[in-house]
């Protein structure tokens, strides 16, 4: 099948980048949208919710099976857009009018993104461990307890911001966080990585040399 973009699959094949089956939505003509698989209704929310969750979602006309995902992504953005003025900054929607054909992967990214800053600050932190444990700095045990007790950490940041600042306003029915909960985000990265850089150096202190035995 032919849509929008290009060649998309067909309702019920598999996902290329995921390896599962895609789900699709049919939009009838009374606008209603219809979730294949749960075999009920879904609202433009529920939509976003499974996008963020991860889910690869088509959205297909139920007379013409044309493909509607990213007009139906752009309308999720645009009621977000009315209910939260000022949600996302305007080098966010700049961005989205200037990728042209790849409007429907853009889209997924905006609403996906809050998923992906906490999936960096993860990643960072175990990228940084394992830099100190080539470099012979930090013994592997050590640098396990370390990122162990860092992703504690970062949990226990989130869960010390008031109620209206929780990180997991971020992800809440909805929609995309508004430019105010992101940048709370932002800063308890910013503390998680000065942190980060306090444990490490209090590693050092306790752990001054470390030189992995020589092979026999």
């Amino acid at each position: 099948m032919i849509g929008a973009q290009g060649l998309v699959p067909a309702p019920g094949r598999q996902s290329p980048a995921q390896g599962t089956a895609m789900r699709v939505i049919k939009r009838y003509p009374n606008r209603k949208l219809y979730d294949t698989e749960e075999k009920k209704y879904i609202t433009l929310d529920g939509i976003a919710d499974l996008i963020r969750q991860g889910e690869e979602v088509q959205v297909v006309d139920h007379t013409t099976d044309e493909d509607l995902t990213a007009v139906t992504l752009s309308q999720i953005i645009f009621e977000q857009e009315k209910r939260s003025s000022g949600f996302l900054p305007q080098s966010v929607l700049a961005g989205l009018v200037q990728s042209g054909g790849d409007t429907v992967n853009a889209l997924r990214r905006t609403l996906t993104a809050p998923l992906g800053m906490l999936h960096h600050v993860d990643e960072e932190i175990e990228k940084r461990l394992q830099t100190l444990v080539n470099r012979g700095e930090l013994a592997k045990e050590d640098a396990t307890r370390l990122r162990d007790k860092l992703l504690a950490l970062g949990a226990e940041v989130a869960e010390s911001a008031s109620p209206g600042q929780q990180i997991g306003r971020l992800f809440s029915a909805r929609g995309v966080p508004s430019r105010g909960e992101v940048e709370q985000l932002t800063s308890q990265i910013e503390e998680l990585s000065s942190r980060i850089d306090s444990l490490i150096e209090e590693s050092d202190k306790s752990h001054p040399t470390y030189s992995p035995e020589p092979p026999p």
